[in-house]
């Protein structure tokens, strides 16, 4: 990339430890001159009958050695301010050489500059570790796009093979043909408003307002309350309560994904759902456990990543879209929060969402 007219910062350093040099160079010949100088008036005035040149005279010895020191400081100043400036500004050209590196699109390059830890080496280590997070970001984004056309997909291809059907069989039931294709465009409609509300938590586009977790806890409890006793699940909602800050909409979405999960995921039937809120140091919880199988650790660790479900025995009409911990999981980093997965030892999972106090909490 070429540089606007003008000094280089190289260059200007060098400038500017000539102009130091010549500045205390000739300071300390100004000195010495007035030293000689007093000390000839002194040695008159002590030793009149010694023959001393005058002051001009005197002058006019001392000034061709001091123009040469000069000169010599002058060369001097600039030749070490070039080769020093050019050391000291070296980690800067290999930041910059990343930078570009990076801009070109790898973001696989780090700068790793070696050395004691200077302001250089911290802005290299903070580039570098800036790099790392991007590469993760964009992998991350690249998969999530990969899976949400896949599943975007899905049911557009299921539609058109049944419009297909439906046109090259006239006999076909009309009923059973509209209620298949409402479910299809049903599950669609569901996956394009998880996406959008995935993609509004990670834009933190809310107003942050006074918020009780456990008021929310309740609320979702009694809205899901019904599905639950519909597959036999015990729902049993506790706590103190839990004054955070954030958007009640996203904070009562992700409590409806996480108690939702925990009564679809909950095998065998007849199991129970706790949920519970807490006040810690500085934050509240919200924690949601349920019975069921147990749970290999490995599989825990997967099961905030989009398009992940946790179990393929669920009913397909109740398996989601494979969105509710993922959005679970960019809502808790909207609230500068955590999710928190552990596998229960009688089975079943124990989800916790940490988030900071409100600051009258605190």
């Amino acid at each position: 990339m070429d540089r606007a007219p003008g000094l280089s910062v190289r260059l200007k350093l060098t400038l500017s430890y000539a102009g130091f040099v010549m500045l205390t160079g000739t300071l300390l010949l100004a000195a010495i001159g007035l030293f000689l100088l007093y000390y000839q008036q002194l040695g008159m005035e002590l030793m009149p009958v010694v023959m001393a040149p005058p002051g001009r005279v005197l002058i006019r010895a001392f000034a061709p050695s001091a123009a040469a020191c000069l000169i010599f400081l002058l060369v001097f100043g600039l030749a070490g301010g070039w080769f020093l400036a050019g050391r000291m500004l070296a980690p800067l050209t290999r930041i910059t050489d990343a930078t570009r590196t990076a801009a070109d699109g790898s973001l696989s390059h780090r700068i790793r500059l070696p050395g004691r830890r200077d302001e250089f080496r911290e802005l290299a280590d903070a580039f570098d570790t800036m790099l790392a997070r991007l590469e993760a970001q964009v992998a991350e984004q690249r998969r999530f796009a990969a899976n949400a056309s896949h599943e975007l997909r899905t049911p557009l291809a299921i539609t058109r093979t049944l419009l297909e059907v439906a046109r090259h069989d006239g006999d076909r039931d009309v009923d059973e043909l509209v209620g298949r294709l409402d479910a299809v465009n049903t599950r669609a409609i569901d996956l394009a408003e998880a996406l959008l509300l995935l993609s509004r938590a990670d834009q933190r586009s809310f107003t942050p307002e006074p918020v009780d977790l456990s008021l929310v806890a309740e609320e979702a409890a009694e809205t899901l309350l019904p599905f639950a006793e519909k597959r036999g699940v015990a729902l049993s909602v506790s706590g103190e309560p839990a004054a955070a800050t954030g958007s009640a909409a996203l904070l009562l979405q992700l409590t409806t994904n996480l108690v939702h999960n925990a009564i679809v995921h909950n095998l065998p039937a007849a199991g129970t759902v706790w949920v519970e809120t807490s006040v810690h140091a500085g934050s509240v919880e919200l924690t949601v456990e349920n019975t069921g199988e147990p749970l290999p650790p490995e599989l825990v660790a997967t099961l905030a990543e989009p398009f992940r479900r946790g179990t393929e025995r669920v009913k397909s009409d109740q398996a989601g879209v494979g969105l509710g911990l993922a959005i679970v999981s960019s809502i808790a980093r909207a609230h500068d929060g955590t999710l928190t997965l552990t596998p229960r030892l009688d089975g079943g999972l124990r989800v916790t969402v940490r988030v900071p106090a409100a600051p009258r909490a605190r």
